[in-house]
C-alpha cells in the first residue's frame, strides 16, 4: 500500500486498525491510564493534588505512615528519588506535609502530614475510591475488575521485587 495514497484515508475511527498496537498490552494500559487520570483530575480540579502523578500516592502514604522516609515513598510509587523530591517539595509548599530530621539518623528525613494535609487526604480518598468505581463500572464488569486487580497487584509486587 502506498502510504501517500489518500483514496483510503481514514475519516472515522471505525475505519482505522491499530496496526501492531492491536495486540500490544502496553498500548491499552497507556490509553486506560490517560483516560482514568483525566477523569480523576476532573474530579480533583480544585484540589492541590490535581494534575500530575505521584502526589496522591505520597499524600496517602505520609498520612498513613507518619515518619515515612522519602526514599520509601519513592520506591512504593515507583518514582526516582529526584522526581519524588519535587513532588514532596510541592506538597510541603502547599502546607500539606512537613519534613523532620530522623532522631536515629540526622541525615535522614521523615515525612509527616499537616492538619491541612490530613483533611485533604480524607477528602481525596473518598473521591478516588468513588471515581475508580464509577469509571471502571462503565467499562468492566465487577467480577472482571476483581480478576484484573489481582493481576495488577501481582505485577506491581513483582516490579517492586525486581527494583530492589
Amino acid at each position: 500500500m502506498n502510504i501517500h495514497d489518500t483514496s483510503t484515508a481514514a475519516t472515522h475511527i471505525d475505519h482505522v486498525d491499530l496496526d501492531v498496537l492491536e495486540n500490544v498490552l502496553s498500548f491499552y494500559i497507556r490509553v486506560l491510564d490517560t483516560s482514568v487520570s483525566r477523569d480523576l483530575d476532573e474530579r480533583l480540579k480544585n484540589l492541590e493534588v490535581a494534575k500530575g502523578k505521584g502526589k496522591i500516592t505520597a499524600l496517602f502514604l505520609i498520612d498513613s505512615h507518619p515518619g515515612i522516609r522519602p526514599s520509601v515513598v519513592a520506591d512504593l510509587a515507583m518514582r526516582d528519588r529526584s522526581a519524588m523530591g519535587r513532588i514532596l517539595d510541592t506538597l510541603e509548599q502547599q502546607g500539606l506535609i512537613f519534613r523532620k530530621a530522623s532522631q536515629e539518623d540526622s541525615r535522614a528525613q521523615e515525612l509527616y502530614i499537616t492538619p491541612k494535609g490530613a483533611a485533604l487526604a480524607v477528602k481525596v480518598r473518598e473521591i478516588a475510591v468513588q471515581q475508580s468505581e464509577d469509571f471502571f463500572d462503565k467499562i468492566i464488569p465487577r467480577d472482571e475488575q476483581e480478576v484484573m486487580m489481582g493481576i495488577l497487584k501481582r505485577a506491581y509486587r513483582r516490579l517492586r521485587e525486581n527494583r530492589t
